[in-house]
């Protein structure tokens, strides 16, 4: 289940509640859910249930309740908690990261997997591209006010575009060294908690890649491939010493694999190159 799934399981339970008169309110137009904060509260929080509160008058905490037991029982969702004044934290079924990594692997860099690949018309100006040279040129034009461009110049962890491209290039050495090894990835339960803002990037790919704006795709690579990286410096990809592979480390290479498929999709959508070795 991505984020945009999830996303209209909360807005259509709100609709079946308040059809069903358990909520006496207008349906939202749009809901919102996040990755908590902090590890522990679940692979997603939403608010809505103190955003239906202000229409029906009623305590947070018994719309939070109501839509609790609705949540607790669509595909997909293991349990629903009520946090705080009235927070859902939403922990998914443990398959459902396995199904954006398997989404993901199983396009062929077309339409399917949330891949689109076609490149964003993006011009810097020839003085930038002679600057910068022709990738950081096209990234500078997406950089947020106030950053030195010439930044985007050096290999190191201030420059966001190299964060993304050794995010990339990380994912098929560890792709290389488990063939190496003698074992190929396989989608499956990844449970660190390290692992769910990765999944939840990855699994807004789709959404973000397909609205064509190309500062929003940048910011959403940056996403990715910092997570990619928190994840990956926690959680050993490949055996260590006389380890024999395992059913974990196959779902973690997958989810390595995974990742590197958006940034190499992200990245040449924006028409920068993704080396595989950096």
């Amino acid at each position: 289940m991505t984020p945009a799934d999830l996303t209209r399981t909360v807005l259509h339970t709100v609709r079946c509640a308040v059809e069903a008169d358990e909520l006496p309110a207008v349906v939202p137009e749009r809901v919102s859910v996040r990755v908590p904060p902090r590890p522990g509260c679940g692979d997603y929080a939403t608010n809505v249930a103190l955003r239906v509160a202000q229409e029906t008058g009623r305590p947070a905490h018994e719309v939070a309740e109501v839509l609790r037991r609705r949540l607790a029982r669509r595909p997909g969702i293991a349990h629903v908690e009520i946090a705080g004044p009235g927070f859902l934290n939403i922990t998914l079924a443990s398959d459902a990261g396995a199904g954006i990594v398997r989404d993901l692997l199983g396009g062929d860099g077309g339409e399917s997997g949330g891949l689109h690949g076609e490149p964003l018309p993006l011009s810097p100006a020839p003085a930038l591209v002679a600057r910068l040279g022709s990738d950081a040129a096209r990234w500078a034009l997406l950089c947020p006010p106030g950053l030195d461009r010439d930044l985007l110049l050096v290999q190191r962890e201030a420059n966001p575009l190299f964060r993304v491209r050794y995010a990339h290039a990380r994912t098929h050495a560890l792709v290389r060294n488990a063939h190496d090894l003698g074992f190929d990835a396989a989608p499956g339960d990844v449970d660190e908690a390290s692992a769910a803002p990765l999944l939840a990037a990855l699994g807004d790919h789709s959404r973000v890649s397909s609205t064509r704006a190309p500062e929003r795709l940048a910011r959403h690579l940056e996403r990715v491939a910092d997570a990619f990286l928190r994840w990956q410096a926690g959680c050993p990809t490949l055996p260590r010493g006389d380890e024999k592979p395992s059913v974990v480390h196959r779902a973690r290479l997958a989810l390595a694999e995974a990742t590197g498929k958006v940034l190499a999709d992200g990245l040449n959508q924006l028409g920068i190159t993704a080396p595989v070795h950096l």
